[in-house]
């Protein structure tokens, strides 16, 4: 499966990467499989985006939730917590 991943704002700062487009084995079949995946990267990774940070998703421009199924070809999102004032 192909995802062209995006990521914004404090995550993009601390993995030093805008977007990617990368090809996932084919066990990886939810967002959160997708999350586990880029963990295991390590560094800076693990630490970014570690299951105990509150993160936010979209696939395809759609915020979701972690047990959303992947779709080939799609764009998935990662931010961080939005707050305002």
């Amino acid at each position: 499966m192909k995802l062209h991943l995006r990521f914004f704002a404090s995550i993009r700062e601390s993995l030093g990467l805008a977007h990617e487009d990368i090809d996932l084995p084919h066990n990886i079949k939810t967002i959160d499989d997708l999350r586990s995946h880029l963990i295991a990267r390590g560094h800076p990774w693990a630490e970014t985006l570690a299951k105990d940070k509150v993160l936010r998703c979209a696939l395809n421009q759609q915020m979701v939730s972690v047990e959303t199924a992947l779709i080939d070809g799609a764009e998935v999102a990662f931010f961080p917590p939005v707050t305002g004032g």
